[in-house]
């Protein structure tokens, strides 16, 4: 029934299209793979392979080319995104977040950017450095000495943790989409992260989770 309500609300959208869906970890796999769509929605809890290794297999640090995956979960628990956020997610929703930021948090996927239900963004990269710290999330490191992050970069990393998006960095800096953008290519090489949820996690383990 989850499936079909996802499916029926988002085909309906002008701009999005279903084009597989999977009754479990396995044939989620399967399909992405030999798809290869720009979005791919998981539960946490699926027969034969759950949520946490399809996301693993998908866009895990090990995967040469990776799926954009977000996380669709009811259950609201640390432990399911620090493993998601691991094993490569790029977004996390929770089911009761509702239709419209379903849709959104699959636009902000395909874009390159991500969407975290409100209730989840900053407590959960919060408590994600209390409840395991000294850990990298998905193996993020300090930036060398040799490469620090600039002040600037800083500053839309901090924003990156509260969970604004670009258009809203842009704005709250006073600067280009474009450039936000520049800043985000360079903050993630340093980093070596992947996506914007390993620099907000970055954020958080380092003391700059915070404005």
């Amino acid at each position: 029934m989850v499936r079909t309500g996802f499916r029926f609300f988002l085909d309906a959208q002008p701009d999005i299209t279903v084009v597989a869906e999977a009754e479990d970890g396995e044939q989620a796999v399967e399909l992405a793979r030999r798809l290869r769509p720009d979005v791919c929605l998981l539960d946490i809890r699926m027969p034969k392979l759950d949520g946490l290794e399809a996301t693993r297999l998908l866009a895990g640090p090990r995967v040469a080319d990776p799926l954009r995956v977000v996380v669709v979960t009811t259950f609201d628990l640390d432990e399911y995104v620090y493993g998601a956020l691991r094993g490569g997610a790029c977004g996390f929703l929770l089911k009761d977040a509702g239709a419209t930021l379903l849709a959104e948090a699959v636009r902000a996927a395909a874009a390159g950017d991500v969407l975290v239900s409100p209730s989840v963004t900053v407590r959960l990269l919060k408590h994600l450095t209390e409840a395991h710290p000294g850990q990298q999330p998905a193996d993020a490191a300090r930036p060398s000495a040799a490469e620090p992050l600039t002040e600037r970069e800083l500053d839309v990393v901090r924003l990156v943790a509260q969970g604004r998006t670009n258009a809203e960095i842009a704005a709250g800096l006073h600067v280009s989409l474009s450039t936000v953008k520049t800043h985000l290519n360079s903050v993630q090489l340093k980093l070596g992260a992947r996506n914007r949820v390993e620099i907000a996690a970055w954020a958080w383990q380092n003391g700059h989770g915070t404005a």
